[in-house]
């Protein structure tokens, strides 16, 4: 059967008509299209019914559109054309249009599709996260450099850093400031501790943060060896010579370069960073730096009490504080016969339990624990009468002695004053006590 030629015109994919050629066995195309009661015989068939759709989605990516609108089926034998040959082309021309929606650049989730996404990961837990940008920042000589070095350690070791677990990986710390006095914190660090990680890497070159091929080829070098789990710039203003910090654009030009570097390493990249001329006002320079931040941690200094305290964490805990103390380490006698020495970090455990139980207190309890705090620390009286395992003691008289003297008022009030003090500190649970020795709960 030949059926009859009926033009249609262009494209009338829309409205159902379709107009097909198809090419015959002697190359000639000849153009057919089904009349009405051919269509009824066609809708009869169930076969048809269960494919149409599949078949219309091949029909279609097989076939070409001309430039008239016009549907050429390729003289190939696909479905399409043996279902021709056996009689049922109505099928194939009067299929059902398959709505096909728009595709968007942007997938809108549900909240069960959110909470398959993966948690984060953390390199010290609710601390530094596994990937992205961080800073620690403080004053000069606020331990910055030294605390810095005792993190990556405990990273390199998997030892827990202040409490915190961490995620064991090599790390690298680049040194662009007080390289000289590098060896000797590490000299310290190994008679303090037994030894230094073999998972650290070190540069000791100059190297320019905005600089391609520095930002190139330092992330070859930290890949090659794989220390690429924590990355550390001691300093940033040491990278970036010449560039104006609080100047908005300049930062932009410094962001963009060490998230270029953080890509390429693909964990996270520390910048170490001093605060301003004000230090109650956060980091040096344009604010910009700490809004593109991952992470934050600030490092105080207030006479010798140090500590450092999260500043900015995108998905942990802010405000969080940490104190500790630098302790000196000889290390041996120079040429000229003086010592030589060095510091390592040591968690002040008594302030940090205060801080942790502290509730509000009155002006004279405030002034007894301050008095008690560093004999404290300093005591050798350990593990005392039910004492928690590792926390110093005092005996009781010894407390009364050192806060008498620190109470206000006349002389012979003093002593009651002070026991009736560390008798209220005990009730509070902020100070432990046992038969007479005292301890920080």
């Amino acid at each position: 059967m030949t059926p009859p030629n009926i033009a249609s015109q262009g494209a009338a994919a829309s409205r159902g008509n379709y107009r097909f050629k198809n090419e015959n066995a002697s190359g000639a195309t000849e153009a057919f299209q089904l009349n009405q009661s051919d269509r009824t015989i066609a809708r009869k068939v169930d076969l048809f019914n269960q494919t149409t759709r599949e078949f219309r989605r091949l029909l279609l990516e097989s076939a070409n559109v001309s430039a008239t609108g016009e549907l050429a089926v390729p003289p190939t034998e696909t479905p399409d054309n043996e279902l021709m040959q056996e009689g049922y082309t109505e099928a194939l021309i009067d299929l059902p249009e398959v709505p096909v929606g728009p595709i968007f650049r942007y997938k809108l989730v549900t909240d069960d599709d959110m909470h398959k996404l993966p948690a984060i990961q953390w390199r010290v837990k609710h601390v530094l996260p596994a990937r992205g940008l961080a800073v620690m920042f403080g004053p000069s000589g606020s331990g910055k450099s030294f605390l810095v070095l005792d993190m990556l350690q405990s990273l390199a070791f998997g030892h827990d850093w202040f409490g915190h677990k961490v995620k064991q990986c090599a790390v690298t710390y680049i040194a662009l400031e007080g390289e000289a006095g590098v060896a000797g914190r590490l000299s310290a660090y190994q008679a303090r501790h037994g030894s230094t990680s073999p998972k650290i890497r070190y540069v000791a070159q100059p190297f320019e943060l905005l600089d391609d091929d520095d930002i190139k080829e330092l992330a070859a070098a930290i890949l090659d060896v794989g220390a690429s789990g924590v990355v550390v710039l001691d300093t940033l203003s040491r990278a970036i010579p010449g560039l104006d910090e609080s100047d908005g654009k300049a930062m932009g030009l410094i962001i963009a370069s060490a998230k270029k570097l953080q890509v390429l390493i693909g964990g996270i990249l520390l910048l170490v960073h001093h605060t301003g001329k004000d230090a109650s006002k956060g980091m040096r320079g344009h604010s910009s730096l700490h809004a593109a931040l991952d992470c934050a941690i600030e490092v105080k200094r207030n006479g010798d009490h140090r500590e450092w305290v999260i500043a900015k964490n995108k998905d942990g805990e802010d405000g969080a504080s940490h104190p500790f103390k630098l302790e000196i380490v000889p290390l041996g006698i120079d040429s000229d016969g003086d010592a030589i020495t060095s510091c390592v970090i040591v968690a002040n455990q008594s302030a940090q339990a205060i801080a942790k139980k502290m509730p509000i207190l009155g002006s004279n309890q405030t002034i007894a624990l301050k008095a008690l705090e560093e004999p404290l620390s300093k005591s050798v009286d350990i593990d005392k009468d039910g004492a928690p395992k590792g926390r110093p003691c005092l005996r009781f008289e010894q407390a009364l002695a050192i806060v008498t003297p620190q109470m206000p008022g006349e002389a012979k009030h003093k002593k009651l004053r002070a026991k009736e003090v560390i008798t209220s500190l005990v009730e509070k649970t902020i100070l432990g006590m046992k038969g007479d020795w005292l301890w920080v709960n």
